[in-house]
């Protein structure tokens, strides 16, 4: 069969669904069970479910870090190349437990998981078929395995090109499985010789590998156990270029979509497509280096051959703040969240902000703004979170809309807004009016503390949270002599105030001495407050000369109707 044959006539993956469905026979062979067909169709339309590439990647990496618990320490993600055509094809390699015969045939079938754990991510049994179609119209599967003292080897074939160009009516996939505890690969059949060949031609004829000898050779760089997943015919898009980009960087998988559109974009609208969170959208690399919350220990994802280096971003906020929320869940004892929350390092000069929410550990909604567009509060705040309440969607993409979801998405605005009447002024933002009354209302009542003098948490603890971070002092004449204790919880916690943090002792040298760098903070609070004094003493002069010029237009427009009734008159006494 000519290779033209082998591939389909439309190969955009959004397209590739748009096809008569041909007659069907639905009587039983002699000796078949009637049962419930899948149609080819159903692989396509259950693959849609991903709107976006990466997320099939991820599905793929998520089967990946799942077999750590059997002992994996790697998954590989290359760009090799089809035997056949020389075109472009995705490899994914991992050093797990494998799949036994039993294993595979799961894995290609819909709907059955063998992940039962609750610190697996995977559950629903559906994102290898959806993940792999996504990306590709076929995939080859290799994968050894020891399972109770015996080792295997097994193939298997989802060919989404092999169903349609044969006119298939019900999803078949050939497999074969060898059995390898004698170091040599004996067959394992399980019907006839006849059927074991035809599984095996039927690989040989639509996958990239024409001999079984070339089959058998794809084991090798697996070692005694692991999986090999090869997708090949990758997906085009609308220009018929291949959707996924291996050109630009060589260390890297890029959308090549959205690389045409960054190329079209303003100087300062490129400067905040370099920050991570937009960068996750066509950058392959950038995307895995947050996908998984926890860092592993002995476990590397590589792409194209260099590791991804992981990277959460609460680790480099400013002005970090944990905030707790325990949500009512009935199926769970007691639910715990906590939200890392603070801002970017770029802040403000880059209008980054939203929420990073995980689930076991895997990122479903990077950068979420829980708060309008053109709300400009909370720019530059970003939070971290692990929500294991709540249950993400099938593409793992977005959460299930429910009742917890909602309350969620009010509580985090709840949080940003806190957050940033509390602490917009210490990078750069106008303090906030409500912020600044409550300072000055608790100013008056602060208790002096003496250095090295033991605190009453019970007297500060209230204020603390009221400002947390911040250190004021109602006699700025005694700040050389006494310090303000900061509380975390009730314990009391030496520390420089937010925006402050020297790396020095608490005390800074000026032209007329030592001050305590409390009185420094002190001062610029009241700057603050000042400068609002100003402003809002500016509107109100703003507002009185607007009323002045409004009464002067006036006054000037009663003036020349009374000269144009003066000049009347005048005329008309003339005439008379």
């Amino acid at each position: 069969m000519e290779s033209v044959n082998r591939t389909l006539e439309n190969r955009s993956f959004w397209k590739a669904g748009a096809f008569d469905i041909g007659p069907t026979n639905w009587n039983p062979s002699q000796d078949e069970l009637e049962h419930a067909r899948v149609h080819p169709k159903f692989l396509h339309s259950n693959a849609t479910s991903h709107k976006w590439a990466f997320g099939a990647i991820a599905e793929l990496l998520d089967n990946a870090v799942d077999e750590i618990n059997n002992g994996a320490t790697f998954v590989k993600v290359d760009r090799i190349y089809n035997k056949r055509d020389n075109s472009p094809a995705l490899l994914f390699l991992d050093d797990g437990g494998g799949m036994d015969p039993e294993g595979i045939r799961k894995c290609m079938s819909l709907g059955y998981s063998t992940k039962k754990t609750n610190d697996t991510i995977g559950q629903y049994g559906n994102g290898f078929k959806t993940s792999t179609m996504r990306l590709g119209a076929d995939v080859i599967v290799f994968s050894r395995a020891f399972r109770k003292g015996k080792a295997t080897q097994s193939v298997g074939l989802l060919s989404y090109t092999f169903l349609r160009k044969t006119g298939q009516d019900d999803v078949i996939v050939p497999m074969i499985d060898f059995d390898i505890s004698k170091h040599w690969a004996e067959p394992l059949i399980y019907g006839s010789q006849d059927d074991w060949s035809t599984n095996l031609n039927t690989i040989l004829e639509w996958s990239p590998f024409s001999s079984k000898d070339d089959l058998m050779q794809q084991f090798e760089d697996i070692g005694p156990h692991g999986t090999k997943v090869l997708i090949y015919n990758l997906w085009l898009n609308d220009e018929g270029i291949y959707e996924l980009n291996f050109d630009e960087d060589d260390e890297d998988i890029k959308l090549r979509d959205e690389v045409s559109r960054l190329s079209k974009l303003s100087k300062k609208a490129a400067e905040i497509e370099t920050h991570i969170s937009k960068r996750l959208l066509h950058s392959l690399r950038a995307y895995v280096s947050m996908l998984y919350l926890k860092k592993f220990k002995n476990f590397k994802i590589f792409l194209r051959g260099e590791p991804v280096e992981q990277f959460n971003i609460a680790d480099e906020l400013k002005c970090k703040e944990v905030v707790i929320y325990r949500p009512h869940v009935s199926s769970m004892k007691e639910a715990i969240m906590e939200t890392t929350l603070g801002f970017i390092k770029e802040a403000p000069a880059l209008p980054i902000t939203g929420f990073n929410i995980y689930h076991k550990n895997r990122l479903i909604r990077p950068f979420w703004k829980v708060t309008g567009d053109g709300n400009s509060k909370g720019n530059g705040i970003v939070g971290v979170l692990e929500a294991n309440f709540i249950e993400p969607a099938h593409d793992k993409q977005d959460f299930e809309r429910s009742s917890l979801f909602s309350r969620l998405e009010s509580k985090l605005k709840q949080m940003q807004m806190d957050y940033w009447r509390t602490h917009c002024h210490l990078i750069g933002h106008l303090p906030d009016p409500s912020f600044l009354r409550k300072l000055e209302k608790t100013s008056s009542t602060l208790p002096l503390q003496t250095q090295g003098q033991r605190v009453d948490h019970s007297q500060s603890q209230s204020q603390s949270q009221t400002m947390p971070g911040l250190a004021v002092n109602p006699r700025p004449d005694l700040m050389a002599n006494h310090a303000r204790t900061v509380y975390n919880n009730g314990v009391p916690v030496a520390r420089a105030p937010p925006g402050f943090d020297t790396g020095f002792d608490q005390e800074v040298t000026r032209g007329d001495g030592s001050v305590d760098i409390d009185q420094i903070c002190d001062e610029n609070i009241q700057l603050f407050m000042r400068c609002e004094e100003h402003t809002q003493r500016k509107n109100e002069l703003t507002t009185t000369v607007n009323d002045l010029e409004k009464k002067v237009a006036e006054t000037k427009r009663k003036c020349a109707e009374l000269s144009l009734r003066l000049e009347l008159l005048r005329r008309q006494n003339f005439v008379s």
